[in-house]
């Protein structure tokens, strides 16, 4: 069992077993059997809970609906109070959960690795990212300075340079 946080503060317990299993099936028509080894296989399952926050929290509701029913707590609720820092918790307790749900010692190992290296993907896709937008701000930033310099260059050329500087002085007033 793995617990996450929701925004509003409560924690959740998820329990994969073969009734939630069965629950998400038919309520959500989803596998939850069905990971998917090529974590860029956008029709696999463990991309899709990954990509899509929308399907994972409705994954959720359903394998947390006991609960959510004792606390009385809505789907909308729920939804409403995944966001963020919560998602990412959730994907993390509801992934692992589901590698130790798989039945056989190999396939839990097999499906420990492909969540590792989907993480690990995952990880060197946001440094590259990261480092894109990085350069692309510095590019903004020095055409932004270099265009308001050149606006700046421009408009004290044009104020002192266009008007002939007088000899008289001027009248007091």
């Amino acid at each position: 069992m793995r617990n996450f946080k929701d925004n509003a503060g409560r924690t959740w317990t998820v329990t994969l077993n073969v009734w939630a299993v069965k629950n998400v099936r038919d309520a959500l028509g989803v596998d939850l059997l069905d990971l998917g080894a090529d974590a860029k296989d956008d029709n696999g399952l463990l991309y899709r809970l990954i990509a899509d926050p929308v399907l994972l929290v409705d994954v959720l509701y359903v394998v947390c609906k006991d609960q959510a029913d004792e606390a009385n707590v809505t789907d909308e609720q729920f939804g409403r109070a995944m966001a963020g820092d919560a998602i990412d918790g959730a994907t993390k307790a509801f992934l692992e959960e589901l590698a130790d749900f798989t039945p056989s010692p190999r396939d839990r190992a097999r499906a420990r690795k492909v969540i590792d290296a989907t993480w690990k993907l995952i990880d060197r896709a946001q440094d590259v990212l990261d480092a894109r937008a990085d350069a692309e701000l510095d590019r903004a930033a020095e055409a932004a300075l270099l265009a308001l310099s050149g606006a700046e260059g421009s408009a004290l050329g044009s104020s002192s340079g266009n008007s002939p500087a007088s000899s008289e002085p001027t009248p007091a007033p």
